[in-house]
């Protein structure tokens, strides 16, 4: 565990740029309860450093000196692992660096030796959302607004035109199997959220998670199967080895759940957890956990296909986790960690879908600080899975599926607090450094009585719920509609460089591990 660390801090930060290793603060990676941080003493030596011509010289020709050595690498990809950083833009991106600790930091993707953009929107929006991104960077295949794997012949809630297979989109995940590798999906959202549910889902309505959902769109429930149906039941759902999240409501109807006593959602009278446990055939050994104790007592040997559904909604913000003393929820890594162990006895390779979710949920409630703390949990899941495969046979993408309205603007002082003072404005007084074009923390920054700006030295920053302000009042933040990076590792990595549509990802994917019907490397 000791080493990881050490791996995963040089991976998450320049360790070149802090000083020597003894100079950083080091922590558990699978336990962070705060970000990392240097000590007084390499921050001062940095500083110093900064302020000469040499540094800047020197620290311009080691960048130089990597690009020129960078090798093409045409290996055929054994293993294709894409990590998606729900909601995460590039002001994000940059944000998060500051948080995890400094402006001169890289977050564990920042490492990677490509990088190119990706053009987010659906066929019928110019911004679009996580299920027709889904769609696009999955299947290959762009479509409508909250619709998932199929084409945009699918007008959204349509309950007729998704029950046309030939509208149907299948994801790499279905490409990978049906080549004989493994494939699987982690997240820290529903199993059955849109995102996920790219990889095995067909619907016109991203909502429709269960029964009742389709019913509600006046939907035959027995006709319209629900994404959670799909997922223990169709074509691609039922073959995958590994499925890890949250979401336990979407497959309960009276079965109480085991954590909160509830019922699920469900009005069909079903339990899928138990159906999927049934499908178990001879020789296999099919396992379901719902908390952290159970997930760390999986022997990835032992265990054929983990079914993990940590939480009747969403898996809890990290920082709720580390707050709130939620100590049987998994981290990010800590589902990754045990995914790829299970995946990894493949001896064709698989294909291993990754969501940092909740990056996304933080930007819409104006939650700045949830937001970049799940970003940096996310690159961590990153470092850990870079650290146990090989650049040579496993190919590792990270992107976004579409950016968001929040800012990173104003003139704070360098090594200042990203969630402090940006300056003053021309009513004197200050404002924030992070800001949203649209929110409910619009309500939180403007006096109702005096018609102005609240006076944010007046009001209690410190809360991980703090909302930051915004300019239009909305009930949820809006996504934003310009391009998302697009990292790339491994095999054919090279690939992912210039500005290109987002459904082009996949291709890219499986022309280096030579799966799918398009072009392969190996032909």
């Amino acid at each position: 565990m000791q080493l990881l660390a050490v791996v995963t801090v040089c991976l998450v930060v320049s360790c070149a740029a802090a000083g020597p290793v003894d100079d950083v603060l080091q922590y558990d990676p699978y336990h962070p309860s705060i970000p990392e941080v240097e000590s007084p003493k390499a921050r001062s030596t940095l500083a110093q450093q900064e302020q000469t011509i040499e540094y800047w010289r020197d620290n311009a020709k080691r960048a130089v000196e990597k690009i020129l050595n960078l090798k093409e690498n045409k290996n055929i990809a054994k293993n294709i692992i894409l990590f998606l950083g729900d909601g995460m833009s590039i002001s994000t991106v940059a944000m998060a660096r500051v948080y995890a600790g400094g402006e001169e930091k890289r977050l564990a993707f920042e490492e990677f030796p490509h990088i190119g953009m990706s053009k987010t929107y659906c066929v019928n929006y110019q911004v679009p959302d996580s299920a027709c991104t889904a769609t696009a960077y999955l299947t290959g295949v762009k479509g409508n607004y909250e619709t998932i794997g199929v084409n945009a012949k699918v007008p959204s809630y349509d309950c007729e035109a998704e029950l046309d297979e030939s509208t149907h989109t299948h994801s790499i995940a279905k490409w990978a199997m049906d080549a004989g590798k493994d494939a699987g999906l982690v997240t820290t959202t529903r199993v059955t959220h849109a995102s996920p549910a790219g990889v095995y889902a067909h619907t016109a309505n991203r909502d429709r998670e269960n029964d009742n959902e389709v019913s509600k769109d006046g939907c035959d429930p027995l006709v319209v199967k629900d994404v959670a149906q799909q997922l223990v039941h169709g074509e691609t759902g039922k073959r995958l080895k590994v499925v890890m999240g949250g979401g336990r409501r979407e497959f309960l109807s009276s079965t109480l759940d085991p954590e909160t006593g509830k019922k699920g959602k469900r009005k069909d009278k079903r339990d899928l957890i138990q159906e999927w446990l049934d499908q178990e055939v001879q020789g296999e050994n099919r396992t379901y956990v719902w908390n952290k104790d159970d997930l760390l007592q999986v022997d990835p040997q032992r265990t054929t296909r983990l079914l993990g559904l940590f939480e009747p909604t969403h898996c809890a913000y990290n920082l709720d986790r580390v707050h709130k003393d939620l100590d049987q929820e998994p981290t990010l890594a800590e589902m990754v960690d045990k995914a790829t162990d299970i995946l990894s006895k493949s001896e064709n390779g698989f294909f291993l879908f990754v969501e940092g979710g909740r990056i996304d949920h933080g930007h819409h409630d104006n939650y700045a600080k949830y937001a970049l703390d799940e970003a940096v949990q996310f690159s961590e899941a990153i470092a850990l899975a870079r650290s146990k495969f090989s650049e040579k046979d496993t190919l590792i993408v990270v992107t976004s599926d579409h950016s968001h309205s929040v800012s990173f603007s104003g003139y704070a002082g360098r090594g200042g607090d990203i969630f402090g003072s940006g300056g003053k404005g021309s009513d004197n007084l200050p404002y924030m450094t992070i800001s949203y074009a649209n929110g409910l923390g619009f309500y939180d920054h403007i006096d109702p009585v005096e018609k102005k700006r609240t006076d944010i030295n007046k009001m209690d920053m410190t809360a991980d719920d703090f909302r930051f302000p915004a300019t239009l009042p909305v009930e949820s933040e809006t996504h934003g509609g310009e391009d998302v990076g697009v990292y790339a590792s491994g095999p054919w990595s090279h690939l992912f460089t210039g500005t290109y549509e987002q459904n082009t990802i996949p291709h890219l994917m499986a022309y280096a591990a030579c799966i799918g019907d398009g072009l392969k490397a190996c032909t």
